[in-house]
């Protein structure tokens, strides 16, 4: 996925939150509703967080450097966890702390003001629904056939998951704080707003724990999809001549793959022969993945085993011949 959908779900999404922060706060301060100066919070708290994930964005396309030799491409992991980490803490416990704070001083929304909530709410509602759009149709771009879930789970690229969550739990939010703010109005009761304010709190965090976990998966390092593997196999054994003996994969960043594979070659070739070998699968992957930017292909001798054909698939069908600890010539 490239950055640029991405780039333009965020400003979407930063566009609509600085606009409704704004009108939730004013809300707020007419009518001491704690729903909407929790929605408020919420709001500078997403709005930090897409500004957040513009600067991972833009750091990361840095140039390598001899301290860092593959680059900054896992800026962008970076910063969408401190994404998580301020949704948690700035968004979700701040909720849950107003709602505390109301349901020990409960207060309805009186004055003649009473009607600002509501319209705020539905028309944050509408904006939301738009940002969200937005983030879908990025999305669907790269998505495939792929279930919203499984695309959460395993995209490389943070930042749409990151959006779509975040969007998606401030159409829930709202819907949470229009429930609190209209039953408190209909009954005179402020518990209602503290549990509209309780719910919201609640789905911040339980969103910023969801995107810190896949966040800290992608920090620690994963490996290419499983398509993008069965094309570097492929481009690897294509030549009829090349076999896998094993392959690992690395993202050094959304669009940077780092692959090392140990490669079969002939006993009786020489040098210059296994260099170009080398070179022609270097070209081969390059094709077939165009985000591999790093790749290093250590030649080998492999017997088959008794009865196994080897395969291009780096299964346990060859025995190392060195450097891979027992096995035989």
């Amino acid at each position: 996925m490239s950055a640029g959908g991405g780039n333009k779900a965020i400003i979407a999404a930063l566009t609509a939150n600085l606009t409704i922060a704004a009108l939730k706060f004013l809300a707020f301060a007419l009518t001491r509703s704690s729903s909407m100066l929790a929605e408020g919070i919420h709001s500078v708290a997403d709005s930090g967080n897409q500004v957040l994930l513009l600067v991972g964005g833009k750091r990361s396309k840095r140039q390598a450097s001899a301290e860092h030799p593959f680059g900054f491409g896992r800026e962008r992991y970076i910063y969408a966890f401190i994404v998580s980490i301020v949704l948690f803490s700035v968004g979700g416990l701040f909720a849950l702390y107003e709602a505390y704070h109301k349901y020990q001083d409960p207060h309805p929304i009186e004055g003649s003001f009473w009607w600002v909530p509501l319209a705020v709410l539905i028309g944050a509602i509408v904006a939301e629904s738009f940002s969200l759009r937005t983030a879908i149709r990025e999305s669907n771009h790269t998505r495939g056939d792929m279930g919203w879930v499984r695309f959460v789970r395993t995209a490389k690229a943070p930042e749409l998951p990151v959006i779509l969550l975040e969007d998606f739990g401030a159409l829930i939010g709202l819907l949470f704080a229009l429930f609190g703010v209209s039953m408190t109005l209909l009954t005179d009761n402020g518990l209602w707003d503290a549990a509209g304010t309780a719910m919201i709190g609640l789905l911040l965090v339980a969103i910023a724990a969801v995107l810190a976990v896949e966040t800290k998966s992608l920090l620690l390092g994963e490996s290419a999809s499983a398509s993008d593997v069965a094309k570097i196999e492929e481009a690897i054994g294509n030549d009829g001549a090349t076999h896998i003996i094993h392959l690992k994969t690395l993202h050094l960043g959304p669009d940077e793959l780092l692959v090392a594979a140990k490669i079969t070659v002939g006993s009786q070739e020489s040098g210059a022969q296994i260099a170009a070998e080398i070179n022609d699968a270097e070209r081969r992957i390059r094709a077939a993945v165009p985000i591999a930017t790093a790749i290093y292909l250590e030649p080998d001798l492999y017997v088959p085993e008794a009865g196994v054909t080897p395969s291009a698939n780096g299964g346990s069908a060859r025995t190392p011949a060195s450097g891979d600890g027992g096995g035989q010539v």
